[in-house]
């Protein structure tokens, strides 16, 4: 066993990046020993703490593997531990909450698939060097063993953080066979460190992608999220996409590979749509409000142009067009991300920026009336800063004189709609007649007449702007007039 000395400096670095959770550490490392039992703390912290990341973020989960069975070590932390819980018991893992801070303490073991299974065959294991050998990649399959501290490295997990490469301890065949969604780890971790993938573990992801399809789509779901919202999601689903993963995950993306831009005739629609999302992700932090990372955001990036190879024609002049692609992105979008098992509400937003994406591109040199920008604030509705940043990160053109044109646009654009929310508040635009109002001035009873009526002032609210009661009573009734009329 690879054993790292008192005074080597990648055990003193990690050592030092654990201090804050350092005496947790040493209690639950003791707690075990004197009961007979190994304990280790292993992968991300300690992965973490030898890059030199700290290790007091309250947030960051704690995971240790022992020579304890499941109900030994429930026994162990019950009434030890603040509170304990055993939903992953049947795996081998029993989560508790120590000082504050959420762990899981997780038996040896050797984890297996049967080839037609989404769901993992456990065998636990009896040693430590079993464990990490069935871990993902070597920069995860490194220990700290408790409660000495001593560090523990049997596959140059070191080395491969020094180099910045992602290697699997043993066959990435054979790993990738286990767990298929280690495939899609390679591209996060990629993604989010900034390592090169092995050629041997690209290759054999390319040879298992398929696989991939026995894995629940919540799962895949979850992975491909953590690429989206990763410091650099290009590299990973660059290879989510060069590998073929990306068939089996979002078909969508590879597909716009083959396509041309109608005002970007020297870049594909891939390259575009990845470089709407680092312009996107660059508006995060830069254009006001400012936010954290935004998967709302970065979704309407990436899906916003999906609906192209659909809609794509060739004209008369040459010309390649893509009509109304915003629309038919929409239902792509909503179609994809409920195959992926997203939630309502964030599908719901990201398929509505996808559909008002274009809608900008209709203001032109500002000739909108008051009426358009309305509707186009009241369309956005809370999506609309998400909408202003969206349509700026798609102004990739090469053409400097047309890309500030654009900008200028929109920034007049922008101007506009804080005037009129200013005077209007337009965020909380209502006909100037209520229901109850309506009902009481044409004399009728609730139904679906009402919601006529109430649609009429609503789009003559949009038009002119605000009206006084009178003038909207006097509109109203003219309205009914002529609908009684017809």
């Amino acid at each position: 066993m690879a054993l790292l000395t008192d005074d080597d400096p990648s055990r003193l670095r990690a050592v030092a990046a654990l201090a804050p959770v350092a005496d947790l550490l040493r209690a639950i490392g003791e707690r075990f020993a004197d009961a007979g039992h190994e304990l280790s703390l292993v992968g991300g912290p300690v992965r973490d703490a030898l890059l030199g990341r700290t290790g007091d973020d309250p947030a960051a989960d704690l995971d240790f593997t022992t020579d304890a069975r499941p109900d030994d070590i429930e026994g162990l932390l019950k009434g030890w531990a603040e509170t304990t819980w055993d939903v992953g018991i049947r795996f081998g893992t029993v989560g508790a909450r120590i000082r504050g801070r959420e762990v899981e303490v997780t038996t040896y073991r050797a984890e297996t698939y049967d080839p037609a299974s989404r769901k993992p065959e456990v065998d636990f294991g009896s040693s430590l060097d079993g464990d990490l050998g069935r871990r993902d990649f070597t920069i995860n399959a490194m220990a700290l063993r408790l409660p000495e501290l001593d560090l523990i490295d049997l596959f140059d997990g070191r080395g491969d953080l020094a180099r910045g490469i992602l290697r699997t301890p043993g066959s990435p065949q054979d790993s990738f066979s286990d767990d298929p969604l280690r495939m899609m780890r390679a591209a996060r971790f990629s993604a989010q460190l900034g390592f090169e993938v092995h050629a041997d573990v690209v290759a054999a992801m390319r040879e298992q992608a398929e696989r991939l399809t026995i894995v629940s789509a919540e799962r895949v779901r979850e992975e491909f999220m953590k690429i989206v919202m990763s410091p650099d999601p290009r590299r990973g689903l660059t290879l989510l996409v060069d590998t073929g993963l990306a068939e089996y995950v979002i078909p969508e993306l590879p597909l716009l590979r083959l396509e041309e831009d109608e005002h970007h005739h020297h870049k594909d629609v891939y390259e575009h749509t990845l470089t709407v999302l680092e312009q996107a992700m660059a508006l995060e932090t830069a254009h006001a409000p400012a936010s954290g990372p935004d998967p709302v955001l970065r979704l309407a990036a990436l899906l916003h142009d999906i609906g192209k190879p659909r809609t794509r024609r060739f004209e008369s002049d040459g010309r390649v067009s893509f009509h109304h692609h915003e629309v038919v992105g929409a239902r792509m979008t909503r179609k994809r991300m409920q195959a992926l098992r997203f939630s309502n509400e964030l599908t719901d937003d990201v398929s509505t920026l996808v559909e008002l994406h274009l809608r900008f591109h209709g203001y032109g040199s500002g000739e909108w009336t008051d009426s358009a920008v309305r509707r186009y604030v009241r369309d956005a509705g809370p999506l609309l800063t998400r909408l202003h940043k969206l349509t700026r990160a798609d102004s990739t053109t090469r053409n400097r004189r047309r890309a500030a044109t654009l900008q200028r646009a929109y920034d007049s654009l922008e101007r506009r709609i804080d005037e009129l929310t200013a005077q209007e508040e337009m965020a909380s635009i209502r006909p100037d007649l209520d229901g109850r109002a309506i009902m009481d001035i044409l004399g009728i009873a609730p139904g679906p007449v009402v919601g006529e009526a109430y649609q009429f002032l609503l789009d003559l609210r949009l038009d002119r702007g605000p009206m006084d009661p009178d003038l909207a009573t006097e509109a109203l009734l003219a309205w009914w007039g002529a609908r009684n009329k017809g």
